[in-house]
C-alpha cells in the first residue's frame, strides 16, 4: 500500500536525511546510470548529425532507449533469477548490477567502434545503441530495486533525490564531457571527424568503473521478502522462453517493416502515416511474441507457477492493493507524467545547433550550467517532498513544467542570444530537477517490497514508453511545423496531467480514510 505520501517532516529531518550512507551510495549509483543515456540520446544525436545523418533518422535513434519502456519483461528474472557463482558472492542485487554495468561498457565500446558516416557500419552503431539501452535499462531495475529495499519509506524523498544528483553528473559527463572532449579532439559540424568521437566514446565506456566499484564496496539488502521456491533449471528454463519471445518480436518487427510501407499511400499526411505504421508494428510484433511465450508455457516449456509468480502475481496485487479504479488512474498518470519534457528533449540539442550555438557553448549552458541546476532542483525536490508531501510537490513541478516548455519560444525569436539561452536553461533543469526527484519518490511509495523489481520496472516502463514513442517523431514535427508550434505542442501535452495529479491525490486521500 501507498507509503508516507502525504507525511510531512520538519525542516531538520529533512535536511538530516542527507548525511545517510545509503544516500551516499545512491549518488554513485546515480552517476552510472545518468552515463548511458546521453550516449543514446543527445550526445549521439551530434555526432550523427556530425555525420550527415538526416535529422527524421537521428530522432529514431531514440527507439534505441526503447529497452527502458519494455523492461518490466524481464524485470521478473532479475528479481529472482540468481547468476551463477557471482549471486552466491555478491547476492542477487549486486551481481545483476556488476553484470548490466559490463554490458554497457562493451555496448559503448560497439558504438565507439562503428563510423555511422558509412552506411555499412550504421547498423553496428545501431545494435550497439538497442544493446547499450537493454544493459542500461537493466542496471535500471537493478538500481531501483536496491534503493527500495536498502532504506525505509521516510528515507526515499533523500534517495531519490541522491539519485537524481547523480544522474545528472553522469549525464554531464556524458553530455559536456563528451561535447568537450570530441570538439577538443578536432571534429566539428564542418570537419566532421570519427576518431575524436572514437576515443570520445572509449573515454565514456571507463566511467562505468565507478559504479561497478560502489557496487562491490556497497552492501547487499538484508530485508527482502523473497521466497524462491523454484530450481535453478526451472528459472533457466523461464530465460529461454524470454529469449524465444524476443526474438519473435525482433524478426516479426524485421519482416513488417517492407509491407507495412505499402500501406503508406492510404494516408494523406506522410508524417503521422510514418507514425501510425510503427506504432502498428509494434503492436504486431509485441503480439506475437506474446502468442510465441503463451505457447511456451501451454506446451511446459517453463513451469506455470513460475509464469504466475513473476509476471501475474505482482501486478495483480497493485490492483488489489489500490482497487481497479485508482490502479487504473495511478497508471495513467504514471504513463503520461513526463510526456512534456521527454517529446521536447530529443529535439532540443538540434534546436540549440539550428539557433547558432556550438558545441562549446551547448555543453557549458546546457551540459554543465543546466544539469547542475538540475542537481539543485533534486535535492530541493528531495527535501520539499519530506516538507510538505510528494503530491502536493509533484502537482506544482508539472505545472511548472507546462511553463518552462513554452520558455523555449523566446529563444526561437532571439536566436543566437547566450543570456537568454541560460535563462531558459536554469528555468527548464531546475523545474525538471525538483519534478524527477517528487516523481520517483511518487513511484517508490507505489511499490509492494515482495514485488519490487517487477512493479518498479512496470511503472518507470510506463513513464517512458508513450513519450518516446512520440519522441521519435519530434525531428518529423519540427521539419513539418516548424519550433514554434511544436513547442507550443509539446507544453500542451502537460495540461492532462494536472487533471491527472489532483484526481489522483483526491482518490488516495480516499482510500486511506477508508
Amino acid at each position: 500500500m501507498l507509503k508516507n505520501i502525504n507525511d510531512q517532516h520538519s525542516w531538520k529531518e529533512s535536511l538530516a536525511a542527507a548525511k545517510h550512507r545509503q544516500v551516499f551510495n545512491m549518488l554513485l549509483l546515480g552517476f552510472s546510470a545518468g552515463l548511458p543515456i546521453l550516449l543514446i540520446f543527445s550526445s549521439l544525436s551530434l555526432w550523427l548529425g556530425e555525420a550527415g545523418i538526416e535529422k527524421s533518422a537521428v530522432t529514431y535513434f531514440s527507439w534505441a532507449a526503447l529497452g527502458y519502456s519494455f523492461k518490466f519483461v524481464w524485470a521478473p528474472l532479475v528479481d529472482c533469477l540468481p547468476i551463477p557463482f557471482l549471486t552466491s558472492a555478491l547476492g542477487l542485487r549486486r551481481s545483476w548490477l556488476v553484470v548490466s554495468q559490463l554490458g554497457v561498457m562493451a555496448a559503448i565500446t560497439i558504438m565507439a567502434c562503428a563510423n555511422p558516416a558509412m552506411e555499412d557500419q550504421l547498423i553496428y552503431m545501431a545494435m550497439g545503441a538497442v544493446l547499450l539501452g537493454f544493459s542500461s535499462a537493466t542496471q535500471d531495475i537493478t538500481i531501483d530495486a536496491y534503493r527500495i529495499e536498502a532504506a525505509n519509506a521516510d528515507l526515499q524523498g533523500m534517495m531519490t533525490a541522491s539519485y537524481v544528483a547523480g544522474y545528472r553528473i553522469g549525464m554531464i559527463v556524458a553530455g559536456a564531457g563528451a561535447l568537450y572532449l570530441a570538439s577538443y579532439l578536432g571534429t566539428s559540424i564542418e570537419n566532421y571527424q570519427y576518431s575524436a568521437w572514437k576515443l570520445t566514446y572509449h573515454a565514456m565506456s571507463l566511467f562505468m568503473l565507478v559504479g561497478i566499484a560502489i557496487t562491490l564496496l556497497m552492501k547487499e539488502p538484508i530485508h527482502r521478502e523473497k521466497n524462491h521456491q523454484f530450481s535453478a533449471r526451472e528459472y533457466l528454463r523461464l530465460v529461454v522462453v524470454f529469449v524465444l519471445a524476443l526474438a519473435a518480436f525482433v524478426c516479426c518487427f524485421w519482416w513488417t517493416k517492407s509491407w507495412l510501407q505499402d500501406v503508406k499511400s492510404f494516408f494523406d499526411h506522410a508524417h503521422w502515416a510514418n507514425f501510425i505504421l510503427e506504432v502498428m508494428r509494434l503492436l504486431i510484433a509485441a503480439s506475437f511474441a506474446f502468442f510465441v511465450a503463451k505457447m511456451a508455457v501451454k506446451i511446459n516449456m517453463v513451469d506455470r507457477q513460475l509464469v504466475e509468480t513473476s509476471y501475474v502475481s505482482p501486478i495483480k496485487n497493485f490492483f488489489e492493493n489500490y482497487g481497479v479504479k485508482t490502479a487504473w488512474l495511478l497508471l495513467a498518470l504514471i504513463g503520461l507524467f513526463r510526456i512534456s519534457d521527454i517529446v521536447l528533449g530529443v529535439i532540443s540539442n538540434l534546436f540549440y545547433q539550428d539557433m547558432g550555438f556550438s558545441k562549446t557553448e551547448i555543453a557549458d549552458a546546457v551540459k554543465v550550467f543546466g544539469l547542475i541546476m538540475t542537481i539543485c532542483g533534486a535535492f530541493l525536490g528531495g527535501i520539499l517532498a519530506m516538507r510538505i508531501g510528494v503530491m502536493r510537490i509533484l502537482f506544482v513541478s508539472a505545472f511548472m513544467v507546462v511553463v518552462t516548455n513554452l520558455l523555449f519560444i523566446t529563444l526561437v525569436y532571439s536566436g543566437h542570444n547566450l543570456s537568454m539561452l541560460y535563462m531558459v536553461v536554469a528555468a527548464d533543469n531546475l523545474v525538471a530537477g525538483i519534478a524527477s526527484s517528487a516523481f520517483i519518490a511518487f513511484l517508490s511509495s507505489l511499490v509492494d517490497v515482495r514485488f519490487t523489481a517487477m512493479q518498479y520496472a512496470i511503472f518507470s516502463s510506463l513513464m517512458t514508453l508513450i513519450p518516446k514513442l512520440l519522441a521519435g517523431y519530434s525531428g518529423s514535427i519540427v521539419d513539418s511545423l516548424g519550433y514554434t508550434p511544436f513547442f507550443i505542442i509539446a507544453s500542451c501535452m502537460g495540461l492532462p496531467v494536472l487533471i491527472l495529479v489532483h484526481l489522483a491525490n483526491k482518490s488516495l486521500k480516499t482510500q486511506a480514510t477508508n
